[in-house]
């Protein structure tokens, strides 16, 4: 339901307490305001705690810095009067006693009187005494026909014209971003290059990296990894070079629905993180990172208000890929008491937002211990396959000595014996083979001479490889892969 039908059918239904999450204040006064004006006859009062009561002459300035006084405005109007209360920031004075329990008093008389209270608030925090009394009202991000309504006005009064293409790249650009930022960014971009064209786009960008930093839970990752960068796993190579074109408009006319996500399980240093990185590049597409041991606040309710500003910021730019790293330790503990219940909580929610979501948002979840997982994360529906990363056979660590080589050498790569390095690399990971490929360089550079194949392998014979420490837990992982219970990343290949 759009915002404006749930606050017109709220305020005739007679909801006595309306709370709207949203940092964009003056957007959501202007557009509550429209909304009443054409649907609803009733008069507005808006408050602020240092302006007091504003916008009436008869109570201009009444209750500044009282909020409680604030309140007894809703008893000093006849009962007649038809009247909405715009009550600015006022969230912060919920969990003062006196101001909860005129609330609770004046709620008697809201339902029984064409008036309704709504507080405007950039954070939620509602007291667990006053929920049943509120009702929660979600104000997202302009919508793109609302940003090009304010891009068109913009360049209209600056008589600047566009094509098309560059309009789309804006809007896209613009996504994520309040109006006020989009103004104010449009603003430093004139003053900058006293128009508006293609560079307009790379200041856009750069102030929604900005907001996504504010959040303190999503990174923006800027990555030029491609899938060829990546050696083996032929068979994950092959079915994300089949959907990189499913989010565009000729896939939607196609009618193929929008892919939900990846989850890769395998043994550390195998190129999991590697692939997020790659598909995001391959797909060009904005890669968030989601940082989830900030995820998990302190205070009761924190850690589910952090996910759904994830969930919502990742939304309002899609289509993106989000990029959930180790995902099994973030999970590991759902079964636990030790927090209340908030791990049981934030699962919950991710992973009915993994099911439900309709935005284009592609999620890929990296793990390393599929046995820390809940079950409900693993099964069909909440991604689209699940594959599993093997330590490289010999061949594909050729691919991947070649590739690591020809980036450090890419004149001279040819004439390392990459044969002899992968039968010297069995159960050697890709990051593993990296390192040993630098230390074999160090070996070179301090006997002031260029490195070989041999400084490589006496590298290789020195490193003892992370599955060889813990080889138990690497071929249980190994046997559960190869059960069928998942499907594997490379083809079945004899080492």
């Amino acid at each position: 339901m759009k915002f404006n039908d749930e606050l017109t059918l709220l305020l005739k239904a007679r909801y006595p307490i309306i709370y709207i999450n949203t940092f964009e204040e003056d957007r959501v006064e202007y557009i509550i305001r429209k909304n009443i004006k054409t649907s609803l006859n009733r008069g507005i009062y808006s408050w602020d705690f240092i302006d007091g009561y504003s916008n009436n002459p008869n109570n201009e300035g009444f209750a500044k810095r009282n909020p409680l006084q604030a309140l007894e405005l809703v008893e000093r109007l006849t009962p007649e009067t038809p009247a909405v209360f715009l009550l600015k920031d006022f969230n912060k004075f919920l969990n003062d006693i006196s101001i909860a329990r005129k609330l609770k008093n004046i709620t008697r008389i809201l339902k029984l009187q064409p008036k309704t209270i709504i507080i405007i608030g950039s954070e939620l925090n509602i007291p667990s005494d006053l929920q049943d009394l509120i009702t929660m009202v979600q104000f997202n991000l302009p919508t793109e026909k609302e940003i090009e309504h304010e891009l068109t006005r913009l360049l209209n009064s600056l008589k600047i014209t566009i094509d098309n293409i560059l309009m789309e790249n804006l809007i896209q650009a613009c996504q994520g971003l309040s109006l006020e930022r989009i103004r104010r960014v449009l603003s430093k971009i004139i003053a900058t290059y006293r128009t508006i064209d293609n560079n307009s786009v790379g200041l856009l960008l750069d102030e929604k990296k900005q907001i996504i930093r504010q959040t303190e839970i999503l990174e923006y990752w800027s990555s030029d990894k491609k899938i060829q960068n990546i050696g083996g796993i032929d068979n994950l190579k092959d079915w994300l070079l089949k959907r990189k074109t499913s989010f565009s408009t000729q896939a939607s006319n196609y009618g193929l629905p929008i892919p939900r996500g990846l989850l890769l399980v395998g043994i550390q240093g195998t190129g999991k993180s590697l692939t997020a990185k790659a598909i995001a590049s391959e797909w060009q597409l904005p890669l968030l990172k989601l940082d989830v041991g900030k995820l998990f606040g302190g205070i009761v309710g924190e850690s589910e208000s952090r996910l759904r500003q994830m969930i919502q910021v990742a939304e309002t730019i899609s289509p993106c890929i989000l990029w959930i790293d180790e995902m099994d330790k973030a999970f590991a503990n759902t079964d636990s008491k030790g927090d209340s219940g908030t791990s049981n909580r934030v699962l919950a929610t991710f992973i009915s937002w993994l099911s439900e979501k309709t935005k284009p948002v592609f999620v890929v979840a990296t793990a390393n211990n599929v046995e820390l997982l809940p079950l409900e994360i693993i099964r069909k529906g909440r991604f689209d396959e699940i594959f599993f990363l093997d330590l490289p056979k010999k061949n594909e660590r050729e691919q991947i000595f070649k590739i690591h080589i020809k980036e450090f050498r890419p004149k001279t790569w040819e004439e390392f014996d990459y044969k002899k390095l992968a039968q010297f690399s069995e159960s050697f990971s890709g990051a593993e083979i990296r390192q040993s490929i630098i230390e074999g360089m160090y070996f070179a550079f301090y006997e002031k001479r260029e490195f070989t194949t041999d400084d490589i392998c006496m590298a290789l014979k020195e490193q003892i490889p992370l599955s060889q420490l813990d080889n138990s837990k690497t071929l249980k992982l190994q046997s559960w892969a190869t059960s069928g219970r998942i499907r594997l990343a490379s083809s079945k290949m004899i080492d």
